[in-house]
């Protein structure tokens, strides 16, 4: 083929240059964006128009430069005129600035050789909207001759407000008040002659104070806030740090915006700013007599003073009842709402118990909540009991013809207690416990400890329902079988977690066991405490537990009694109980108590961790105790309290601590590698450095911090999934639990489809956790997908006796309250978390951490420690007499709407239902019509109405 012919083109390198005025070249310099635009201009042929205003400005411009001061006002005047009347698209430079920029390095000049006066201050508030043409040469111009021409204005002269240059000149100004803001706080903290020095020859050194600053900066605030650009002002505000002075800008226009952004921010700040966000907001609601919204934050902050104010605020008392509603929900406990007053003690809370109206307490102490459920359960059509195989559906399991599967009936009959507790939970008719016939009942069909779990299921079966419930479980408590009155025991205090009665009969009926010789029912009445008043922070139960976990007790007994503790004194940071648990682990490590090496002591150190739950950097000074007790649990201890005092804060810094944890590969010998935890006993006669107890609990730490937070909850899942590549057995083992602790009660697809995997893993524990996981996270929701997955695995683990029992509990858990209650710990619009709820989930996860030697050995009560997470997801509107009204509402998925113009729809895909209705985790209710208003700000639990006075019903056409 011949070659291609070649041609040359001569081409210059560069466009030949247009003929320019020789003195415009030196004023070139600049942005480059700008350049560009004064070269068309210079080039191109101006119209009329232009080469008039031009023309115009030049001629002002060198009017500032004659001698006659008399003119320089007027100039000045038409200057500003222009420059602010003139209009441009949005994406070039207005004319005048692109005009007038070739003469500024000359105006900048001019400027310094006026003496200070009136004028001089309005040439520099010019020059500062000129500025804003040379920021890349000159950083920081606009803001420097901003505060110029304030400084020379005269002390009693209103200053310009800098809205008036309008949009872009604020959002500039915004900017560099951001970074001369920065630049100062760095070189204050350098105090580097050398760096200031560069500064002073580079920029020159701006004027004002860091007031000056923040002045201007407020300014600029409530210039954005008045345009629609919150987000800009609260971050403006952020920057200079004085977020709190918000309250002072935000008017009643746009108040809820800027709380809302600020609220979605507070997951995403390092401490102390999300407290100071926190507080700004609760400020924002209370000036603005927001009481739900400001009582929603009091709750987040943990702060009792804020809680008891916003609740005594409101005057109305449907508002009072609605607040004491949410209090319920969040088990804030009673004493908080009590004034400080001078009688300390029991008798100053039944003074204050019967100053509050009797309708309030019944409110407070969630007393009626187990008729309202059943009446829920009734109007969802659910009421009826659920059977065992109603659950099981073991006909559409695949199991393989003529394999005689090896089922332990006894184990088979546990599972089955607790299935049917968990899915009957709360409606009290089921057909084994409560509805069997006398000496028929499921209690006999379990044998020694088996007979525990079934005796204590009758509480779960009659949940928050404190009359009928205590007359059921009574009967047994006479029992001569040790095992059946221990569990009647614990039934009662499962059936008053979360409800508060005058009678107290948690206390009478278990204090008495607390000093019993046998084992089981002393545990018993501990848990039952424990469980009966998670959240209470009542004082009296210290003198009862307390005495317990020290040092001359049991393992066993002083783990349990600071578990109780930690459920009733719940991030309460008390220090009586911290002291003496600390006290007990130096006491044993001293004397090298082979105690501290048992599968118990984690317990021991849960109780001390939740007394932090949520408390954040509180937990330091105990965590630097722990440092100094020189054995392993110390270490386990460290991550379990610093874990819970960061729970549900989404820390980033505080989940690369736990991974760093994650990352130690500690080296076990190949052959103890693979074994479980119950093998801790002689792992203690290899070097002390072989316990890997807290690697478990980092892992659950990661969990704790970021759930509640979505992205954060992303971010964990991918980690957990390296975890699971590259970890040591006792790491794989937990990451199914962390799993189940993100999203429980939230079933997606791409965490049931991990889980799936996991729990056909070749390590059975990893299976068994996975297990149990799917259960966790599918809690309450009836999910198709997840019950055809637990029928497959039991399909798969006929022959498996353990993981046939977990896959039986699993599927137990995802019909809990025949898909009416759910375990997630957040609520409010997952704004806020309950402490009590937290405490019971980690209680449960800590027993999956040697699942062998807890749930699998005769420790399988502990399932119960789910029961303080158990919540009904209801949406119950009542009117003003706390009677059941049904209203139309419309429910659909939750969507972010933060920062968004106008009033954009809060919920999608939403359907149309007559309440009560059921809301799942990720779901949202709103009212349909305005013919009521709701008292609250979320409608979620409890929603007191009131009849709209302004509502016509719409004239429907008869046919």
């Amino acid at each position: 083929m011949s070659k291609p012919q070649e041609f040359e083109i001569k081409v210059h390198s560069e466009d030949p240059d247009k003929k320019e005025k020789p003195d415009d070249k030196p004023n070139l310099e600049g942005s480059s964006r700008l350049l560009k635009d004064t070269k068309e201009g210079e080039g191109e042929e101006l119209s009329e128009e232009d080469q008039q205003l031009k023309d115009q400005l030049e001629m002002l411009v060198e009017r500032l430069k004659e001698k006659n001061t008399a003119l320089y006002r007027p100039a000045l005047e038409s200057l500003r005129t222009l420059i602010r009347t003139s209009t441009s698209s949005m994406t070039s430079v207005p004319k005048p600035l692109k005009f007038l920029r070739p003469h500024y390095p000359d105006l900048q000049a001019l400027y310094e050789t006026w003496s200070p006066s009136d004028d001089k201050s309005l040439f520099a508030d010019i020059l500062s909207v000129l500025a804003m043409t040379y920021s890349d040469t000159q950083p920081r111009g606009t803001l420097r001759y901003r505060l110029l021409s304030d400084a020379l204005k005269p002390t009693d002269a209103t200053l310009t407000d800098p809205g008036s240059w309008g949009h872009e000149y604020v959002r500039h100004l915004a900017a560099e008040l951001g970074e001369e803001y920065t630049a100062r706080e760095e070189a204050e903290v350098a105090e580097d002659t050398t760096d200031t020095a560069n500064k002073q020859t580079d920029v020159p050194q701006l004027p004002g104070t860091i007031d000056d600053l923040r002045n201007l900066g407020k300014k600029c605030a409530t210039f954005l806030l008045g345009h629609n650009a919150e987000p800009d002002a609260v971050d403006l505000l952020e920057e200079l740090e004085i977020v709190n002075e918000l309250t002072e800008v935000v008017d009643e226009n746009t108040f809820s915006r800027v709380c809302q952004y600020m609220l979605r921010c507070v997951n995403l700040l390092p401490p102390p700013d999300d407290i100071s966000f926190l507080k700004t907001v609760h400020k924002i609601y209370v000036k603005h007599d927001k009481f739900p919204e400001a009582l929603s934050v009091a709750i987040r902050l943990n702060d009792p003073d804020l809680v008891r104010e916003g609740f005594s605020a409101p005057g109305n008392p449907l508002m009072k009842r609605q607040l004491a509603f949410m209090l319920a929900r969040a088990g804030v406990p009673f004493e908080w709402l009590q004034p400080p007053s001078e009688n300390e003690g029991e008798d100053a809370e039944a003074d204050f118990s019967e100053e509050l109206p009797e309708d309030l307490v019944e409110c407070l102490s969630n007393t009626n909540l187990s008729t309202h459920f059943r009446a829920f359960g009734k109007e969802v059509g659910v009421s009826d009991p659920k059977s065992l195989e109603d659950v099981y559906k073991s006909h559409l399991e695949n199991t393989r013809p003529g394999t005689t599967a090896n089922i332990d009936s006894a184990r088979g009959n546990l599972a089955g207690t607790f299935v049917n507790a968990f899915v009957n939970a709360g409606f009290g008719n089921d057909k084994l416990m409560v509805e069997a016939e006398e000496g028929n009942s499921w209690i006999y069909k379990n044998k020694d400890h088996g007979m525990l779990s079934a005796a204590a299921s009758l509480g779960l079966s009659l949940l928050w329902d404190t009359d009928i419930g205590l007359s059921h479980v009574d009967k047994y408590t006479y029992s001569s079988e040790e095992n059946i009155k221990a569990g009647a025991l614990l039934a009662t205090g499962i059936l008053n977690c979360g409800v508060r009665t005058e009678a107290d009969a948690a206390l009478a009926l278990l204090g008495d066991y607390l000093e019993n010789k046998s084992v089981p029912l002393k545990t018993s009445a501990i848990i039952g405490l424990g469980l009966a008043y998670a959240g209470s922070h009542r004082e009296d139960l210290v003198q009862y537990l307390l005495p317990l976990v020290e040092s001359s007790n049991t393992m066993e007994i002083a783990s349990l009694a600071s578990l109780a503790l930690g459920f009733i004194f719940v991030g309460s940071e008390h220090g009586e109980i911290t002291g003496t648990i600390l006290q007990t682990l130096m006491e044993k490590a001293e004397s090298e108590d082979k105690s501290l090496d048992e599968k118990w002591a984690r317990y021991l150190v849960l109780g001390l961790g939740l007394l932090y739950l949520g408390l954040q950097d509180a937990s330091d000074a105990t965590i630097e105790t722990l440092k100094a007790i020189e054995h392993p649990i110390s270490k386990t201890a460290q991550v379990i309290v610093e874990a819970c005092a960061f729970a549900g804060t989404g820390n980033v810094l505080r989940v690369q601590m736990m991974l760093h944890y994650c990352d130690e590969h500690i080296n076990a010998a190949p052959k103890e590698e693979g074994k479980d935890e119950k093998k801790e006993g002689d792992k203690k006669e290899e070097p002390e450095k072989k316990d890997d107890t807290f690697q478990a609990f980092a892992v659950l730490g990661i969990a704790l911090i970021a759930m509640g937070e979505d992205i954060g909850s992303e971010m964990a899942l991918r980690q957990f999934n390296h975890l699971m590549h590259y970890g040591e057995p006792i790491i794989r083992k937990s990451v199914p639990l962390a799993i189940g602790l993100v999203s429980a009660s939230n079933p997606q697809l791409p965490i049931l489809d991990t889980l799936s995997r996991y729990s056909h893993d070749n390590d059975l524990s990893v299976a068994l956790n996975a297990i149990f996981a799917m259960g966790l996270v599918g809690a309450g929701t009836n999910n198709a997908r997840l019950a055809q997955m637990l029928r497959q695995l039991a399909g798969y683990y006929q022959k498996e006796a353990d993981c046939l029992f977990m896959v039986r509990i699993a599927q137990g858990l995802v019909h809990m309250g025949k898909g009416t209650i759910g375990l997630n710990p957040f609520f409010s619009d997952r704004s806020i978390m309950s402490r009590p709820a937290v405490a019971g989930l980690l209680a449960t996860l800590t027993a999956f951490t040697d699942t062998k030697g807890f749930v699998l050995d005769k420790y399988h009560w502990m399932l119960y420690f789910l029961t303080p997470s158990m919540y009904p997801r209801f949406l119950i509107t009542l009117n003003e007499d706390l009677e059941n009204i049904p209203v139309t509402v419309r429910v659909g998925q939750a969507i972010d709407v933060v920062g968004q113009a106008g009033k954009p729809r809060t919920i999608s895909g939403f359907q149309t239902h007559q309440t009560p209705v059921r809301l799942g985790i990720t779901e949202r209710g709103e009212l349909a019509t305005e013919e009521y208003i709701p008292f609250a700000h979320v409608l979620e639990g409890f929603v007191i109405l009131q009849k709209n006075p302004g509502w016509e019903k719409e004239d429907k056409m008869d046919i």
